[in-house]
Order: C-alpha cells, then structure tokens, then sequence
C-alpha cells in the first residue's frame, strides 16, 4: 500500500481555514476548496514506489497505467476500464459553490461525441462534455454542512418567493401555481435564465433585500445573494430544497437532480468524471438548451442518508453508484485490528484520531491507498472513512 501525497485545489468558494484545521496546520489565507484522492488525470495524487534503482515518486495514473490489473484487479478493469474509477475528495465550502446538474451516463456519452465530432477544444470555456462519463456523487458531512438539493414543490417555491413581497416575481408564482409539476418547475426555471440580465439583477436585489429582512427560512437566500448579487442563480435556488446535515449524515446526487453546496467540511466520493452543467451562482459558462435537457423537472425530497451498520463494523452508505462505495469505521482504543483486505482498489482516509493502517500511521486529513487484493488491516483510535467499489 501506498501513503498518498494529494493535491488541494483553491477554488475561489473555498474555506480558508477548515482543510488546515482539519491537517492541523496553519491556514495560508488563500481558499483550499478540495484535496483529491485518486488517480483522475488533473491531478492525481502521488505514491513513492521502490524499484530496481531505488525510491521513486510517481503519479498514481502512472502506477496504474504500467499495471491495471495489478493496481485494480481483473475484475476493475473489465468492469471499467484500466482506470480507478472513482475519485475521493475533502470538500470545504466557504462560500456556495454552482447551482449545477450532472447528465447520466447515455447523455454524458452523447454529449461528448457530439461536441468532439463539432470540434470543441476540449479546455474550451463553452465545452460542456470533458468526458464521455457520468458523475453520481455522495457528500458525507464531517461538520455542519448545508446546501440545496432537488427541487421542491411548486406549491412550497410559490409560497417561498410570495412570501417576499416582491413585484417581479408575481409571474414566477403565477407560473408555479398554475401548472403540473414538471411544466411549472420547467417554465419558471427558463424564464429565470432567459430574463434580461439588468431586470434580473433588480429583481434579485429586491429578493434578497427581503430574505434578509424576513430571515427565518428565507435566511439561506439572503447569503447566497451576498456572495452572488444580482445572479439568476439566487432564484433558482429558491426552486431547490434546502438541506442542513449533520456530522456523519450525507446526501446522494443522482444523475438530472439540480444541487448546490453551500456551507461546510465533507467526505465527496464520485465518479471519476468532470461533466457539470451549471445554472446559476457561477461566473462560468451557462448552456441553457442543454441544461434543460438534462435536468429532471420532478419534486424530490433530500433524502439524507445515514451509515447502515454491519456486524464487522463497517458503515456503509448504500447509494445506486456502481463506481464507488463509501463507509466509514469507528476504531477504538484498544481494539482488534479490522480487516480490510478486499478483491477491489481502495483508498482509506483519516478524518479523526490516529489510525494505522498495515504499516502507515495516519493522522486525520492523511490517506493511503491499496492495491486490489493486497492484505490491510486497520486500527486506532480514530475515523477511518473506506472508498473502494460497489460490491
């Protein structure tokens, strides 16, 4: 097995301090929004391997690409390919990320065939399709986490915006009440994207004005306007169940459902993919027709997972995703080491305490990974989180 050296990306929503608590080092001042763990291809963690002439630090790509069936087992690869096909992550939100929605699987491979046969470079800042995959993904909260996720009903999203007393958007709650779900929830969403920018950015103004006098419920909004004013995103977003988890609960994002994190410290795993259509809170590019025709116009509730408990002391959170697995282990002082050993690629994660892993020592925010088949074991104290694959 390997301790993994991983990258932390600074994405301008980032939280200053929380990936550096969590490490238990000094924050720099500048956003560290995510640490990646895996092998994805902008930025693969790196291991140090020994060979004939010595210690050599590699790219995990490169590891796994001089070897898949040795790195990720026969049945990986003919599964997936010869690639890991999940990518862990430490998420820290400071500020909202993007309203966005992930295509399925036939519509990423659709997506991407047709923007290569157009020629769109693939670092185009009009590209919609990096990859020909799609990105199911889990957030597991280590801290207070908020965000948005799957629209409510159009019953509940007229009450919200009605409720604010604003002109302009009389027409979004005549709309909402007035028609089925699906076409009510659609209509309102394209006329939000489709409005002209400078009425909108009035409107939006207006809105939050309101939500921050309202508080309450409508509390979320007015934050999201403060780092976001005048963006059409605002509004979407009071289409969008807003959800508060707490430490250890988490939410699973299916293909077609809009969401949003917004506040908070948290275990991602998805599939390995950058495929993202983005409907608001962003400065990046917006491609209207074919986020309509990605998004489910369907009412949904949270559905806010928490671990189901096995005998060996697994965690585990049971999502659809064929990619990845996630769970977590409570190791206690004192006790037996656990079994790990499985026929799949593993990467395991500290998030608390001090835990061994075979012969590493990890310390929370540190992570190893393991080769498919090979023997580990793991012990504390601490919180181990596991992502392999989906049995």
């Amino acid at each position: 097995m390997d301790r993994l050296s991983n990258t932390v990306r600074p994405y301008a929503w980032g939280s200053t301090t929380a990936i550096p608590a969590l490490l238990g080092i000094a924050p720099t001042g500048e956003p560290q929004a995510e640490m990646w763990m895996g092998a994805h291809p902008g930025a693969p963690s790196r291991i140090t391997r020994t060979t004939a002439s010595g210690e050599r630090e590699l790219a995990l790509t490169e590891a796994i690409d001089a070897d898949p069936e040795g790195e990720l087992g026969a049945t990986t690869v003919a599964r997936f390919g010869p690639r890991l096909p999940f990518l862990l992550k430490l998420l820290a939100a400071g500020a909202p990320l993007s309203v966005q929605v992930h295509p399925n699987l036939e519509q990423a491979r659709e997506g991407y065939a047709d923007e290569e046969a157009r020629g769109v470079p693939i670092d185009a800042p009009h590209r919609t399709y990096k990859d020909a995959n799609h990105k199911p993904e889990l957030i597991c909260a280590l801290t207070p986490f908020d965000g948005l996720c799957g629209f409510r009903s159009p019953t509940e999203a007229a009450d919200a915006m009605e409720a604010l007393g604003v002109d302009s958007l009389k027409p979004y709650v005549d709309l909402l009440r007035a028609h089925p779900e699906e076409a009510a929830l659609r209509e309102v969403l394209t006329a939000i994207l489709g409005a002209e920018p400078a009425e909108m950015a009035e409107t939006v103004a207006e809105a939050a004005a309101a939500a921050e006098r309202l508080g309450g419920a409508h509390a979320p909004y007015a934050r999201i306007a403060h780092h976001f004013p005048g963006d059409p995103g605002v509004l979407a977003a009071m289409l969008l169940n807003y959800v508060q988890l707490q430490p250890g609960e988490a939410l699973f994002l299916g293909a077609g459902v809009p969401h949003a994190y917004l506040d908070g410290l948290g275990v991602e795993i998805m599939a390995n993919s950058d495929n993202v259509l983005r409907c608001g809170l962003t400065p990046k590019h917006i491609d209207v027709p074919e986020l309509l025709r990605i998004v489910r116009f369907e009412a949904t509730e949270p559905g806010v997972l928490r671990p189901e408990a096995a005998p060996s002391g697994e965690e585990l959170y049971e999502t659809p995703a064929d990619e990845f697995a996630l769970s977590r282990y409570t190791l206690a002082p004192g006790a037996a080491p656990t079994e790990l050993t499985a026929p799949t690629p593993q990467i395991l994660l500290c998030t608390a305490g001090s835990v061994t892993v075979g012969e590493l020592a990890l310390g929370p925010g540190e992570s190893a990974y393991v080769p498919a088949g090979e023997t580990v074991e793991a012990a504390g104290p601490g919180t181990l989180f596991r992502a392999t694959l989906a049995a």
